[in-house]
């Protein structure tokens, strides 16, 4: 071989070995390349969920706090409307009471309460009142029962109370009382009742 050929040969296996080592180079950077992007790519994807996530969970949040809002706002009402209700109840169940107090029932129906308040009290001393507000029957109930009863200096709506002090004993059939402690107790339960 003459030094031209071994010149060439030389050349020649140079370029294809820096060609070669250039594919191999060109072949890892691209596939580093592609690594790069896949990683990337994942990454990308992660932060994406992360947010979606994120924002999922801030918008249920502010669902439930609006939801919350809500249903404070509906208890608040509901409670003003039960309150308004019960108001309403309650003045007409004072207004039953004061038409009963103008029927001649009215006065039976102190009568058998004074009697049986002396029935309970047997031989002990018993003080019986009437409430100012039955002033104008005083009369006709000592006539009716045969029994002295006094007006108590304290209005309570109707009805009796008696003492028994023997046996520091208070009998009170007041409506007062009985109205106050069915206020005091009444509760709406609510639903429908289905027949």
């Amino acid at each position: 071989m003459t030094i031209e050929e071994k010149l060439q040969h030389f050349y020649d296996t140079s370029v294809a070995e820096a060609q070669t080592e250039a594919e191999n180079t060109l072949e890892a950077h691209k596939k580093s390349l592609e690594e790069m992007l896949e990683k990337h790519k994942e990454s990308r994807k992660m932060d994406a969920e992360a947010q979606i996530k994120a924002e999922t969970e801030n918008a249920t949040r502010e669902v439930n706090k609006a939801l919350s809002a809500e249903q404070l706002t509906l208890r608040r009402d509901w409670t003003a409307k039960q309150n308004e209700l019960r108001n309403e109840l309650f003045v007409e169940v004072k207004n039953h009471l004061e038409d009963f107090m103008e029927n001649p029932e009215y006065q039976d129906y102190l009568c058998t309460r004074i009697q049986k308040a002396r029935e309970f009290a047997g031989n002990d001393e018993i003080f019986i009142y009437l409430s100012a507000e039955d002033t104008a029957l005083q009369r006709s109930i000592v006539a009716k029962t045969g029994f002295t009863v006094e007006i108590s200096d304290e209005p309570f709506m109707g009805g009796i109370k008696a003492t028994i002090p023997a046996k520091n004993i208070l009998i009170d059939n007041s409506f007062l009382s009985a109205y106050e402690k069915l206020k005091k107790e009444f509760k709406f339960d609510g639903g429908l009742s289905h027949e």
